[in-house]
C-alpha cells in the first residue's frame, strides 16, 4: 500500500510530535508539513492530531529500544530553533527505525548532522544563560527573564533549582512564553500569554545601581575592546542584563513612568542610605 501525504496539524508539544509519528506509521500517512494549533490551510489533506500520552510512550520506547542515545538526541533537538524543525526530526526518527543508531557515529550523517548543529548551538546558549541570567527580589521572590532562541529553561531548569534551593523564584521566557516556579523543593514550567512584573522595592533598586556602578567601576577604558566584549556578552543577551537596563525598566514597560525619565533612586545610591565614594577607585 502506497504512502498518502498530509499536513500534519498538532499541539506544539514533544508528545504531540510522537504522535505524529505514531499517526504517519498506522495511517500509511507521509507529512510533508507540519503545523501548529493555529488555523491550518493547505491544498494537501490536514490531519489534526490529537496527543495521547500512551501513544507518545509507546513511540517513544521503541525510539529506545533501537537506541537510547538516539532517543535522548532526538528529546534534546526538539528544543532548539531548528529551521524545519519537524521534518528534520521525522527524517531521524525514519532513518532510525530503518537502520538503528549506528548512523550516530557519522556526524556528518544527512540525518543526523543538522540535529548535532542545533544541540551544539542550544547547548552555548545555555552555558551563557547560566552566567547572563540576573535575578531581582520582588518582594522576597527572586524573578529573571531571557529572551533566548532555544526553549532552553528545562535545561536551565535543575542548574537554578540546586542553586536557590532554598529560595522561591520565576525565571520567565520572553520568546516562548513559557513561565519556570520554583518553591518548596517542587518546580513546574508552564506556558503563560503575559507576565507584568511588580514594581521592586527600595532595596532592589539600591542594589541594581550598586551593581551597575559595579560594571562601570572596573571598566579600563584605555584597553575598551568592543568586539572582544561582543565576543564573550553578544548584545543580544544585555536586553535583560541589569547593567545594561535602566533601574527602572518595570515602571517604563508597566507605562507607569514616561520612557527615558530619571530613576526615582540616582545610580550613586546604595542600600541602607550608605554614599557611594567620590571619586571611581
Amino acid at each position: 500500500m502506497a504512502w498518502s501525504e498530509a499536513v500534519f496539524q498538532y499541539d506544539g508539544s514533544f508528545d504531540g510530535f510522537l504522535c505524529c509519528v505514531y499517526e504517519s506509521y498506522i495511517n500509511k500517512e507521509f507529512p510533508i508539513a507540519f503545523c501548529g494549533d493555529e488555523e491550518c490551510f493547505s491544498l494537501y489533506a490536514v490531519r489534526s492530531v490529537i496527543t495521547q500520552r500512551e501513544h507518545a510512550r509507546r513511540v517513544f520506547r521503541s525510539l529506545v529500544t533501537r537506541s537510547s542515545p538516539a532517543a535522548n538526541v532526538l528529546r534534546r533537538a526538539f528544543l532548539t530553533c531548528m529551521e524545519d524543525k519537524e521534518m528534520r526530526l521525522y527524517d531521524f526518527v525514519r532513518k532510525l527505525y530503518a537502520e538503528g543508531g549506528a548512523f550516530l557515529r557519522n556526524q556528518s550523517d544527512p540525518a543526523y548532522y543538522p540535529l548535532a548543529k542545533a544541540i551544539r548551538h542550544m547547548n552555548g546558549e545555555v552555558e551563557k544563560l547560566r552566567g547572563f541570567i540576573r535575578f531581582s527580589d520582588y518582594h522576597g521572590v527572586l524573578g529573571a527573564e531571557i529572551e533566548p532562541k532555544n526553549r532552553v529553561l528545562p535545561l536551565l531548569r535543575s542548574h537554578f533549582c540546586n542553586r536557590y534551593a532554598n529560595e522561591a523564584f520565576f525565571l520567565y521566557d520572553r520568546t516562548h512564553r513559557d513561565l519556570l516556579l520554583y518553591a518548596n523543593g517542587r518546580s513546574r514550567i508552564l506556558a503563560v500569554d503575559h507576565l507584568q512584573l511588580t514594581l521592586p522595592g527600595e532595596e532592589e533598586v539600591h542594589y541594581r545601581a550598586l551593581w551597575k556602578r559595579f560594571y562601570e567601576t572596573i571598566a579600563i577604558k584605555e584597553r575598551y575592546n568592543p568586539r572582544c566584549q561582543n565576543t564573550f556578552m553578544p548584545k543580544r543577551y544585555r536586553g535583560t542584563m541589569t547593567e545594561f537596563l535602566p533601574l527602572d525598566y518595570e515602571a517604563q514597560r508597566n507605562n507607569t513612568i514616561p520612557p527615558g525619565s530619571s530613576a526615582v533612586f540616582p545610580d550613586s545610591a546604595a542600600p541602607g542610605g550608605i554614599p557611594a565614594p567620590e571619586k571611581r577607585q
